[in-house]
């Protein structure tokens, strides 16, 4: 689990972050030469985790290009085809890699390794290192159907288009479908291209509007905790906090850590060890430019449920 001091050192440390981005066009220095790739950066987790990362490169020796596309997928093709053709050694990657697969194809025929940061999985990607995704999600729905008592209307927010997210909608889908009381009444993908708050706010706000009547909307189960955020913001904004909509997100983030110590409808996460998910994805790094063979292309980082009751350590 993050330290408080350590999320607040995040916040600076990413500053170095964005100043050694330079979008594929870096000359590279001494050392192994990395290049982490992301359009979502601007994700609190992303950024802890690359983050990570790069102070694990740092005692390696290894110089480290982090390039942001800014919620473009697409162009993490072209920016993995610029390193592969500057003679990166290894690519890490925090995308979807069914969405970049000629981008994966450059780095094999350049002999380059790949390995997924928080990413998916994919024959040609050596290891992804992330949380359990299935694991998280079943903690969060289950904790959401146990508070409502197996009843009532739950608005989910979910994001298909990213594999580590997606199976955390796919497995709150199975749990909420094993109680027959209970309706899912709207699935909303929001925009994350400003971080995901904003639009997750005014998508609530319009479901709120919708659903006028105290006790309409029981719950609200996210993905991941921007979007909760945005729908406690809603639901506060309309006035409707004591209607005991409970709230529960992923990731545990220092913003969700305030509003669940703070005992009000965001109830509930799961803490992501992002140092460890960063720190395990360079020791992987490192053991495959040795010359190891891995044995499992999937390598899980462990995580905890955070309440009101440990939101503060």
């Amino acid at each position: 689990m993050l330290s408080n001091l350590t999320r607040r050192g995040f916040a600076g440390s990413l500053v170095l972050a964005t100043a050694i981005s330079t979008l594929g066009q870096a000359a590279w220095a001494e050392g192994e030469k990395i290049a982490v790739i992301t359009p979502y950066l601007s994700q609190p987790g992303t950024q802890f985790y690359v983050e990570a990362f790069q102070a694990r490169a740092k005692e390696l020796g290894w110089e480290v290009n982090v390039i942001d596309t800014a919620g473009d997928v697409a162009a993490v093709i072209s920016r993995m085809e610029d390193v592969a053709t500057q003679g990166a050694d290894a690519i890490v990657l925090n995308v979807d890699p069914a969405q970049v697969g000629a981008g994966l194809d450059a780095a094999a025929a350049a002999n380059i390794p790949v390995f997924g940061m928080d990413a998916g999985a994919d024959p040609r990607i050596k290891a992804n290192i992330t949380s359990n995704g299935y694991a998280m999600a079943a903690e969060t729905s289950v904790y959401v159907a146990n508070r409502i008592g197996g009843a009532g209307n739950v608005v989910m927010f979910v994001f298909d288009a990213f594999p580590p997210v997606q199976v955390r909608g796919a497995i709150a889908d199975a749990v909420f479908k094993n109680h027959p009381d209970i309706t899912v009444l709207d699935r909303v993908t929001p925009d994350v291209s400003d971080g995901g708050i904003a639009d997750s706010r005014a998508k609530m706000e319009a479901i709120l509007q919708a659903n006028p009547e105290p006790g309409s909307i029981k719950a609200v189960w996210a993905a991941w905790d921007q979007p909760a955020l945005g729908a406690l913001q809603a639901i506060e904004a309309a006035g409707r906090q004591n209607e005991g909509i409970v709230i529960t997100g992923i990731d545990a983030n220092p913003q969700a850590r305030d509003a669940i110590a703070a005992g009000g409808n965001f109830e509930a996460s799961v803490a992501q060890d992002f140092t460890g998910i960063g720190t395990t994805t360079a020791d992987t790094v490192a053991r495959v430019l040795k010359g190891e063979e891995l044995k499992a292309n999937v390598i899980y980082v462990p995580t905890k449920l955070v309440t009101a009751a440990n939101a503060k350590e």
